[in-house]
C-alpha cells in the first residue's frame, strides 16, 4: 500500500479513536469528516472546513438520504403521541397481564421474536421494536443497552437471511451482471453460509433463554437491578394497548403495502426509502387521531405535541446525518476501494472466504455501513470467488455477513446508531456492551469460513 492508500483510511480511524476516547459521536464525526476532506482539497484545512459544510448540504441531493432524515424527525411525533396517549404503558400492562412479558425471560422472547419477524426493513424494526421494548425493560428492570442489543442484533442479520426486502434487491442487482444463469438461486445459496448473521441470531435467543449476558452487558445489567429506581419510563397514564398497536401496525404494514405499490406489485423492487416515510407520516396521523379521540389532548395542541417529539430525537437525528456526510465523504476519498483491494493478491483460494468476511467486516467497520460496503465488495468478491474456485454463494455470505459484523462493532454505524436511538441509551455504551457477543460471532465465523473454503476449493 502507498502512502496515499494508508491517508484514505486514516479518517474513519481517527472518528473510532475519537468516539471512544471522549466518548462524543459528534465531536469524532465532525473530526473525521474535516480530516477527509482536507485530504481530499489537497491538505488544505481551511477547505476542508468548508468542503465539509457543502459535503453536508450534498446528503440533501439524494433523495433516499432525505427520506430517511425526514423519517427519523416524524417518528419523534409518532412516538410522543402514542406516550401522550397512553398506548405505550397500555401496550406494556397487556403483554404483562396476558403473561406474554410477565417475566424477564418473556420480555427478551416477545422483543427478539418481534425484531426478527419486522424482516421488511431494517429501521422499522429497530424502532417499532425500541418503542415497545423500552417501557417493558424498564418496568423489569433490564438495561436499555440489552434492549439495544437485541434489537440491533435481531433486525440486520434476519434482513440479510431472509432477503425479502430491499436488502436482497440491492444484493441481487449488485450480482446480476456476472452471467450466472440464476442470480437469485446464488442469493438463497447464501442463507445457510451466512455464518455469522446465524450465529449471531443464536447468541440472541440463548441470552434470552437464559437470561445471562457476558462481559460489560453483564456490568450495566447489575446496576440496574441494583438501583433504587428504574430508568425514566413512560409516565402517561395507561390507556389502551391499541393506541400503540394500532399505529405501529399501520407502520408495519404499511411499509410492506407502499413497497409492493412502488415496486409495481414485487416487494422486492419496491423503493425502502419511500415506503418507510410515507408508512410513518400515515402512522403518525392514525396515532393523532388517537390521541385526539382519547380526550387526553385538546385538538389545538396536537401540533405542539407533535412538535416537541421531534425536538427530542434531533440529537439523535444529527448523528444519523453526520454518519451520512462521513459516507459520502469517504465514497469520494475512495476508503472503500482501498480495503477492498487488500483482498485481491491473496494467494490462497481456500482462504479467500475468511478473508472477504475480515476484509468486509473492516471496511464496514471503519465506513460504518454495510450497503456501502456490498456495493464496493461484491464487484470483488465475485470475480474472486469465479477465479479461485470458490463458490459464488460462499463468497457473497462472506461479504454479506462481514458488512454485519463490521456494523455491528462501529460506533459510527448508521443502524448502531439508530438502535441506541430506538432504546434511548448511550450510543458508545451500546457498541461497547455489543462489542463482545459480536466478536465472539464474528471469531467464529471466520473459523467456519476457512473450514467452508478447505472443503469447496
Amino acid at each position: 500500500m502507498t502512502l496515499a492508500d494508508w491517508l484514505t483510511i486514516l479518517p474513519p480511524v481517527l472518528a473510532l479513536a475519537l468516539a471512544l476516547w471522549t466518548r462524543n459521536v459528534y465531536f469524532a464525526l465532525g473530526g473525521a469528516i474535516w480530516l477527509s476532506e482536507t485530504f481530499i482539497a489537497a491538505f488544505n484545512p481551511a477547505m476542508g472546513v468548508l468542503a465539509g459544510v457543502e459535503r453536508a448540504v450534498s446528503v440533501f441531493g439524494d433523495a433516499g438520504n432525505t427520506r430517511i432524515l425526514l423519517f427519523c424527525v416524524i417518528i419523534g411525533a409518532l412516538i410522543e403521541y402514542m406516550r401522550r396517549s397512553g398506548g405505550i404503558s397500555g401496550m406494556v400492562n397487556w403483554l404483562v397481564r396476558s403473561g406474554a412479558a410477565g417475566t424477564r425471560r418473556r420480555a427478551g422472547v416477545v422483543t427478539a421474536l418481534t425484531g426478527t419477524l419486522i424482516f421488511v426493513e431494517t429501521n422499522i424494526s429497530l424502532l417499532a421494536t425500541g418503542i415497545m421494548g423500552r417501557p417493558l425493560f424498564d418496568r423489569l428492570k433490564m438495561s436499555r443497552e440489552r434492549l439495544a442489543y437485541l434489537i440491533d442484533s435481531t433486525s440486520a442479520p434476519v434482513s440479510v437471511l431472509i432477503l425479502l426486502n430491499g436488502w436482497g434487491a440491492y444484493v441481487l442487482a449488485l450480482i446480476a451482471g456476472y452471467g450466472f444463469d440464476n442470480p437469485l438461486e446464488i442469493l438463497i445459496g447464501t442463507i445457510p453460509l451466512n455464518f455469522y448473521a446465524l450465529l449471531t441470531l443464536a447468541g440472541v435467543f440463548l441470552t434470552v433463554a437464559t437470561d445471562r449476558t457476558i462481559g460489560p452487558l453483564k456490568a450495566r445489567e447489575r446496576e440496574v437491578r441494583e438501583a433504587d429506581t428504574v430508568e425514566p419510563g413512560e409516565e402517561a397514564k395507561p390507556g389502551h394497548a391499541l393506541d400503540m398497536g394500532l399505529p405501529v401496525a399501520v407502520l408495519v404494514l404499511g411499509a410492506l403495502g407502499f413497497m409492493v405499490w412502488t415496486g409495481g406489485g414485487n416487494l422486492l423492487q419496491g423503493s425502502g426509502s419511500k415506503s418507510i416515510l410515507w408508512a410513518v407520516c400515515l402512522a403518525t396521523l392514525v396515532a393523532a387521531l388517537l390521541l385526539w379521540r382519547s380526550g387526553r389532548e385538546e385538538k389545538g395542541s396536537l401540533i405542539t405535541t407533535g412538535f416537541k417529539g421531534m425536538g427530542e430525537l434531533l440529537p439523535a437525528v444529527t448523528v444519523i446525518f453526520m454518519a451520512i456526510v462521513l459516507g459520502a465523504s469517504l465514497k469520494a476519498l475512495g476508503t472503500g476501494e482501498v480495503l477492498g483491494g487488500l483482498a485481491a493478491g491473496f494467494p490462497l483460494p481456500w482462504a479467500l472466504p475468511a478473508i472477504i468476511f475480515i476484509i468486509a467486516g473492516v471496511a464496514s467497520f471503519t465506513t460504518g455501513t454495510s450497503w456501502g460496503t456490498y456495493g464496493i465488495l461484491v464487484p470483488v468478491a465475485i470475480p474472486l470467488a469465479i477465479g479461485g474456485g470458490v463458490p459464488p454463494s460462499l463468497a457473497l455470505a462472506a461479504v454479506l455477513g462481514g458488512g454485519v459484523f463490521g456494523d455491528h462493532c462501529s460506533p459510527i454505524s448508521d443502524t448502531s446508531i439508530i438502535a441506541s436511538f430506538a432504546a434511548e441509551c448511550d450510543h458508545i455504551e451500546h457498541v461497547r456492551t455489543q462489542l463482545p457477543y459480536a466478536l465472539i460471532a464474528g471469531t467464529s465465523a471466520v473459523v467456519l469460513y476457512l473450514v467452508a473454503g478447505l472443503l469447496t476449493t
